[in-house]
């Protein structure tokens, strides 16, 4: 009996390390042709998906539907991320583009990201080391204060926000909760209170983001209610830039209603690349002012920036790479896999 030959497939990876590549190579059988770029995918290079069948991506890639124009074959997007605004979802579905993506991967990996930020901004780590480096060994200006005690407000309670809670309560914390889904048993068990979103900003010494971004979500602490923030909280956002108003966070910071601020995202990051071609490229104002501001943000003390590096421990990058992995193989298989549309 001849064995029926198997259909072939390209698949096209963006902003891919070598490691990365490695790993990937090793997961796909022998019918699928494997291009891997490390730039990400956007209008200008859209020609380099104009053969694909599937195509992954990272959040720095914007697929527009200029990008979608010009891949004639393609049948599958899947980003190595959980957020997927980076994707135009209506520009895929009108060319029946199947959009997948990776809802687990990290939620403890961010979560203990969030609590490095926390414990360095509330025991003063980086002050500490840098002003060793230096030779000065002085404890003064580096008291902190504990944990055990102060209100974390955890605005977002999925996966990550409820691994942050687990952590909270092993410091002994209290808990308050913003999420548009409650959950009374899980508030039960887990010894948490929901409140108001007003509530959790007067009320609470930290506050931590974890919800996702969009519509309803853009710019959830503004300029309005910033005012509302307990003096001297500090802030921390592991999950996207837009959920708060760039002036809100500068106003804050610049007024002492944080008393200090843990970064992983920010509003400019995905320029932060291109800093070194800014001279000579016709570059917008807006993306100008966004990285004086960063820079700014960065001479203060009291402010802690990481590169979105939240997600990125060597455990979590792999189910990155094997739900990306599954995710193009089960579709072309006909199979079930994380889909977005």
């Amino acid at each position: 009996m001849t064995q029926k030959k198997l259909e072939n497939y390209k698949v096209v990876f963006f902003e891919i390390s070598l490691s990365e590549k490695k790993y990937i190579k090793k997961k796909f059988p022998d019918n699928y042709e494997l291009v891997f770029h490390k730039e990400k995918l956007n209008d200008e290079n859209a020609h380099l998906i104009s053969d694909a069948d599937a195509v992954s991506v990272f959040i720095y890639s914007s697929i527009t539907e200029l990008v979608l124009e010009k891949a004639a074959k393609l049948k599958l997007i899947t980003t190595r991320s959980t957020g997927f605004n980076h994707i135009n979802l209506k520009a895929a579905q009108k060319k029946n583009i199947a959009v997948g993506n990776v809802p687990y991967y990290g939620e403890n990996t961010v979560a203990e990201h969030t609590f490095a930020l926390i414990l360095s901004l509330s025991r003063n780590l980086h002050k500490a080391y840098f002003r060793t480096v230096m030779g000065n060994f002085s404890l003064e200006g580096l008291r902190g204060f504990d944990l055990k005690g102060k209100t974390i407000g955890i605005i977002g309670a999925g996966s990550i926000g409820m691994h942050v809670i687990k952590m909270a309560q092993g410091f002994a914390m209290k808990v308050v909760v913003f999420d548009v889904k409650k959950n009374h048993i899980l508030e039960e068990m887990m010894d948490f209170k929901y409140v108001t979103l007003d509530e959790l900003l007067s009320t609470s010494d930290i506050i931590s983001l974890h919800c996702p971004y969009n519509e309803s979500t853009r710019y959830i602490i503004n300029m309005q209610n910033i005012q509302l923030v307990n003096k001297g909280a500090l802030f921390i956002n592991t999950a996207r830039s837009g959920l708060i108003e760039p002036s809100a966070l500068y106003h804050a910071i610049d007024n002492g209603i944080f008393g200090g601020a843990g970064l992983d995202v920010f509003e400019g990051e995905e320029l932060m690349n291109e800093e070194n071609q800014m001279l000579t490229q016709n570059v917008p104002v807006e993306h100008l002012e966004a990285l004086m501001k960063r820079n700014i943000l960065l001479r203060r003390e009291n402010v802690i920036i990481t590169p979105h590096i939240a997600f990125d421990s060597a455990e979590s990058i792999e189910r990155i790479l094997e739900t990306t992995a599954q995710n193009v193989l089960s579709c072309f298989a006909g199979e079930t896999y994380y889909k977005v549309v």
